[in-house]
């Protein structure tokens, strides 16, 4: 997938020999993960031909020996390695100025699930929180832009975005980021 970013370089806040542990997402940023990627308790091919299971666990082998569950997974099973999955990314990504609440952080960490920690690590999202704009105006204009294959759009993925936009804007009592290391 070769969605629409610009690289730049950006460098993590936390060393590379020990990184952050964010904090876990909330229910509704579960919740808008799983509306969008299927469930299946069975090995499948994903579209990249790789192997996964669950929602969209890619796994390290064509037997998904490193599931530490029993395949067929049970919906509870795969939630529980959908949480392990939602990797910790967009927190060694921004730095201790970026501040987001829990449906800011669990917008980007949808979003960073989807397209990749690479691809989300170095992207003008990443770099614009980190150079203290305003989240709300990065979220509103980058994540929309994250709707292609190379010159091709997404239905898919402009509704995921807008779903993510719209967490994004959800108010939260609850303070997710800066995590401390």
């Amino acid at each position: 997938m070769v969605p629409y970013y610009t690289i730049l370089a950006i460098l993590p806040v936390c060393s590379a020999t020990a990184a952050c542990l964010g904090p876990e997402v909330n229910q509704p940023a579960l919740n808008l993960v799983q509306q969008f990627e299927d469930f299946r308790a069975t090995i499948y091919k994903d579209p990249a031909g790789h192997p996964a299971v669950g929602y969209g666990h890619l796994c390290s082998d064509s037997a998904c020996s490193d599931v530490p569950y029993t395949i067929p997974l049970s919906y509870t099973d795969a939630e529980r390695l959908l949480r392990d999955d939602l990797a910790d990314c967009i927190t060694n990504d921004t730095g201790n100025n970026v501040v987001l609440n829990a449906n800011q952080y669990g917008a980007l960490v949808s979003w960073a699930f989807n397209v990749g920690c690479e691809n989300s690590g170095f992207s003008a999202l990443i770099e614009r929180l980190n150079m203290g704009e305003d989240p709300t105006s990065v979220a509103t204009d980058e994540l929309p832009r994250w709707n292609m294959i190379g010159d091709e759009v997404v239905p898919a993925f402009e509704r995921r975005r807008a779903a993510e936009v719209d967490l994004f804007l959800a108010p939260s009592g609850e303070d997710a980021l800066p995590a401390l290391c």
